[in-house]
């Protein structure tokens, strides 16, 4: 499932980002790929013990506790620690990859199934040409070039690449979600269900049929999560 969540990161939270995000140092971004993914990864990325990254982590994990939209529809069981990037000159280009399928938390030695892959846009698309996330989905190829503080979610087991930046910069956030519901085709059902529960509700209150229906995802939830 691909999604996009609106608003993960209210304008004044952008802001700040950036602020902290203009001061920060750079490192080679291929720090954090996989062996097959260094192959193809050409940008710049923030350290991952740094004051700047760490504050910046921490104001990303609050702005994914209070998106109701991201629970229902990644249901994590683990969030890895958020990671930040930047396209640009020379450093601005990822092929074509899969991410990891397990990560390792820096510093910690603690490991994560990556079942949803997320990018949270920190530039807004007026500030760059280029540096779009091509993401090949169930539906067919998907370009995402998102306002900043908006993020787009989609199966990590997806091929997908950042289009080379030709003008500006590109600044991110990325990272990946360990879910309670490992199946992507299980969590989407999951996800139609409670929506469409949300619109029976918001239009009919809790009739008898509603509660049912609430019943059943509750249901199978329990039999497909890992909590």
């Amino acid at each position: 499932m691909l999604l996009r969540l609106p608003t993960v990161l209210t304008s004044d939270e952008v802001r700040h980002a950036r602020t902290l995000l203009d001061n920060a140092p750079w490192d080679d971004g291929r720090v954090t790929a996989g062996t097959q993914s260094a192959q193809v990864k050409n940008n710049r990325q923030l350290p991952q013990d740094h004051t700047i990254t760490r504050e910046l982590q921490a104001m990303v994990l609050e702005g994914l506790k209070r998106h109701k939209l991201f629970f229902t529809a990644a249901l994590p069981q683990h969030v890895f620690p958020p990671l930040f990037n930047r396209y640009a000159g020379e450093a601005n280009a990822f092929g074509n990859h899969i991410d990891n399928a397990v990560r390792f938390i820096h510093g910690s030695g603690e490991r994560l199934r990556t079942d949803v892959s997320c990018t949270l846009f920190l530039s807004d698309p007026a500030e760059y040409d280029g540096g779009e996330l091509v993401i090949e989905d169930t539906y067919g190829t998907q370009a995402v070039k998102l306002p900043a503080g908006d993020m787009v979610i989609y199966p990590s087991s997806s091929v997908h690449r950042v289009e080379p930046v030709t003008r500006g910069a590109r600044l991110a956030s990325f990272f990946w979600v360990q879910s309670m519901v490992r199946s992507d085709e299980q969590r989407r059902l999951l996800f139609d269900l409670d929506m469409s529960i949300l619109n029976l509700r918001e239009a009919h209150g809790d009739t008898p049929a509603v509660v049912r229906l609430t019943g059943t995802y509750h249901n199978l939830l329990r039999m497909w999560a890992d909590a």
